[in-house]
């Protein structure tokens, strides 16, 4: 099921293979998409295709969004637990789990960043420095957060206490950008995982590459199967159908205002499910009279990029 792509890497930065699963990740399993659609994936700096993706619709969100919802609710000795995800998995181990996929990347950290720059057309060590590098920064931030996201205890009588506790959504949608493939998705799949959400993310159809490698890491991490689902697709197709979903609790959103808006009336048309939004241009500079001139030139064309 699904097939595989293997690039060559033969540059002073970086000489090695990188293989990468072209199907769906849905349930720990690589799939073929329900309707057997292709994206081709480009590299922007020299306009040549690098490899055809699967193509996702509909119907491939509505099995990744069952498969994530049974994730959360199965049974299953993992460690000491009987427990898959969810509130039936200890925030130290979600913590665990979250470290061992750091660890793994930050060994995969130079294969990683020559395939962010290949399909980004970034220089290869802005790839490894600041977006690989600050994915594993990230991850490894809400692996530490993990067991310390906590409800209360409250005194409201001499002999009565009342508590609140903080509970996953359950399975939650995630729709990412191109301009920072790695990055965005460890801020999005980081807090979700940490407070033990299953997921369901789209990866932008121009930039999969490096969220598909990721997936064998989450295998070789540990994850449950289905906890983490990758649907590679078009705003159309998949980010609709993810916002749409009448089962998916949550969704959040990076892009412009104007999907963001269709995001919020998709929400408001089904379940009432929250959204969280992230819209807007793209990296605005207030530059005054008596700024430098080659100093705010140089600023605002690195914040471009």
């Amino acid at each position: 099921m699904s097939g595989t792509y293997t690039h060559h890497f033969d540059s002073p930065t970086f000489k090695g293979t990188s293989t990468i699963h072209t199907g769906l990740f849905i349930g720990g399993k690589w799939v073929d998409p329900v309707e057997g659609g292709t994206i081709e994936v480009v590299n922007p700096a020299t306009a040549a295709v690098i490899t055809a993706v699967a193509g996702g619709t509909k119907a491939d969100v509505d099995i990744a969004v069952d498969i994530a919802k049974k994730a959360s609710k199965i049974m299953e000795i993992n460690r000491a637990y009987k427990t898959s995800w969810g509130f039936r998995c200890p925030g130290a181990e979600r913590g665990k789990l979250l470290n061992k996929l750091a660890d793994l990347l930050e060994k995969n950290i130079d294969e990683f960043a020559a395939l962010e720059s290949l399909n980004t057309g970034k220089v290869y060590m802005y790839s490894k420095l600041s977006d690989i590098g600050s994915t594993i920064r990230v991850l490894r931030y809400y692996a530490g957060w993990a067991d310390k996201n906590q409800g209360k205890v409250i005194e409201t009588k001499e002999t009565k206490l009342a508590y609140s506790r903080h509970e996953p959504y359950g399975v939650v949608g995630q729709i990412i950008p191109w301009n920072f493939p790695m990055a965005m998705l460890s801020w999005k799949i980081g807090p979700a995982l940490a407070t033990g959400n299953t997921i369901v993310l789209k990866p932008s159809e121009v930039t999969p590459l490096t969220a598909l490698r990721l997936c064998d890491l989450i295998n070789e991490a540990g994850f449950p199967p289905g906890v983490v689902n990758i649907v590679n697709g078009y705003g159309h197709t998949v980010g609709q159908a993810i916002s749409e979903h009448p089962l998916i609790e949550k969704v959040a959103f990076t892009g412009s205002t104007l999907t963001g808006r269709k995001i919020l009336k998709a929400s408001a048309e089904t379940n009432l499910k929250v959204v969280t939004l992230e819209l807007g241009g793209k990296s605005p500079t207030v530059i005054f009279d008596d700024a430098d001139l080659d100093l705010a030139i140089k600023w605002a064309s690195s914040g471009i990029l």
